[in-house]
């Protein structure tokens, strides 16, 4: 026999119930610490898609619902994660953990999901007309107006219709249902409908103003300049001297 004695190894130490819940416990607080930062990842979303600040206000002023539900699911998500950390790592405590973060989970996909959507529907316009740089030349008996129609956000399918129409320095129309000039302008790829406008005129003898509407034709919105709408149309009036 040997002279040299064997070395033993003492076994592991068999875990115990609370190390082993203590364990579950830790990876399920670095899955909530994740969870923190969903309004901080929803940003990242919104901006890596070109939402600035601008784009943000302009889409708060138009009560963008993507928008608020977004930040709503992600401040959601926080709230889960911190109930989530604040739980004992216990048996129960990790079902109860484990349920918190399966909820804030599920408000963090849809807070990213909702923010693509906000970040596209804002930085895109909001498909309202407008009109601008109005000019009448000439003289009465052959005027030539001009001005300018720019939409950003139109739909594909959709078009701005323009209208111009005499009218009496009363506002009444000269000749109802009668336009001196009609269009329906198409947007290009980027849903941007731009154009300068300019046309000539022979306006009838009582026609004391010319008036000039623009509206989103595939809104279904009414044509009356004073209605209070989120899409209505922009309306101008130039009195004839």
């Amino acid at each position: 026999m040997s002279g040299v004695p064997k070395l033993s190894r003492d076994p592991a130490p068999d875990l115990t119930s609370e190390m082993i819940q203590a364990g579950i416990g830790k990876r399920l607080d670095d899955v909530a610490k994740i969870l923190a930062g969903a309004l901080v990842a929803v940003t990242g979303v919104m901006t890596a898609l070109g939402l600035r600040s601008e784009f943000v206000f302009v889409a708060l002023n138009n009560e963008s619902w993507p928008i608020y539900v977004a930040s709503l699911c992600a401040i959601v998500a926080i709230v889960c994660s911190i109930v989530a950390l604040l739980i004992h790592p216990t048996r129960r405590g990790n079902l109860w953990e484990t349920a918190v973060l399966i909820l804030g989970v599920v408000f963090y996909m849809v807070a990213l999901s909702v923010a693509v959507i906000g970040a596209a529907k804002a930085a895109g316009g909001n498909g309202r007309p407008s009109i601008t740089d109005v000019r009448v030349d000439g003289s009465r008996s052959s005027l030539r107006l001009s001005f300018d129609i720019r939409a950003d956000g139109v739909e594909t399918w959709s078009s701005i219709g323009v209208y111009v129409a005499a009218e009496t320095v009363d506002g009444e129309p000269v000749d109802e249902g009668v336009d001196l000039y009609s269009s329906s302008l198409r947007p290009n790829d980027k849903g941007v409908v731009e154009q300068r406008i300019s046309i000539p005129l022979s306006p009838p003898p009582q026609t004391g103003a010319i008036h000039i509407i623009a509206l989103n034709a595939g809104d279904g919105t009414e044509d009356e300049c004073e209605t209070r709408t989120q899409q209505g149309p922009a309306c101008t009036t130039y009195l004839l001297p």
